[in-house]
């Protein structure tokens, strides 16, 4: 175990190695891990604090699940499920599940202005809003040379932060997308390892002052932009992480940021963890 450390990227703990983590969030003194593999269906359930499993929640039909994220106003988490086409609704109150249909495979989860959930639909390069009971609010399109946007971010402004690339994409990029769906501006471009280039940069997290924080896989690393989509630092480094890093999550009231760890063999996806860094 390692103690708390308060210097930007270092190492605070290391959660229990299991199947693959999907996603990772957070709310009020709990932390919620969706794993993937053979107990796809759970979501682990930890002290924010003390780090101890607490329990497991089951949500029964869960099919290739991609992301997750908990909204405090509605008290609840919802889970993309790529498979069924489908978001799932847990309500933390009682754990009480619902569930409804996207209608395209779902990816990177995150909370509208206006307490909503978006889903990002990666092979359309749709961003869906959705009410918390799974009425369609809007569809964002964008432009043909975002190609596999993996996940986005609402800001104050309205705007979107969008990443997006695959491997064999041509463009590895992060972008601010209006509301209409026009890039704004943009970070990145064909893929590479240096501090203006990604390798699929698959999540964000956006703190309180809307600094981004992305996952770039296939670099195992998390990088730090600004509100402008400059470089600022590398926040995390693969020396920081056995695998490669597929989600993040920031705690903008702990300084804490979340990332997952997984491990890549023999073609497939063996094994991960969350990894807990101060910021």
């Amino acid at each position: 175990m390692c103690s708390v450390c308060d210097a930007v990227g270092r190492l605070i703990q290391r959660l229990p190695q299991g199947e693959l983590v999907r996603g990772v969030t957070s709310l009020d003194n709990h932390l919620y891990v969706l794993r993937g593999g053979k107990s796809s269906e759970q979501v682990e359930v930890y002290d924010i604090d003390s780090y101890c499993l607490q329990r497991c929640l089951t949500v029964p039909g869960l099919g290739d699940a991609r992301d997750i994220v908990a909204c405090a106003y509605n008290r609840c988490a919802y889970i993309s499920d790529w498979e069924h086409k489908s978001i799932h609704k847990i309500a933390l109150s009682g754990d009480t599940i619902t569930q409804w249909p996207v209608n395209d495979k779902p990816g990177g989860l995150s909370l509208s202005l206006t307490h909503g959930v978006l889903v990002t639909c990666p092979e359309v390069r749709k961003i869906k809003e959705f009410t918390t009971d799974g009425q369609l609010v809007r569809e964002v399109v964008m432009p043909d040379d975002v190609v596999l946007p993996w996940h986005s971010v609402q800001l104050s402004s309205g705007e979107f932060v969008v990443c997006h690339g695959d491997r064999d994409d041509p463009l590895h990029r992060v972008c601010l997308v209006s509301t209409e769906g026009h890039v704004v501006k943009s970070f990145g471009g064909p893929k590479g390892s240096s501090s203006q280039e990604m390798n699929v940069p698959l999540r964000l997290a956006v703190d309180e002052n809307e600094f981004v924080y992305v996952a770039d896989m296939n670099n195992r690393r998390v990088l730090l932009l600004s509100p402008s989509l400059t470089f600022v630092r590398q926040v995390v480094s693969r020396d920081q992480l056995t695998g490669d890093g597929l989600s993040v999550h920031v705690d903008v009231n702990r300084q804490h940021l979340y990332v997952a760890d997984d491990v890549w063999k023999d073609c497939r996806w063996t094994d991960g963890r969350v990894v807990v860094f101060s910021v």
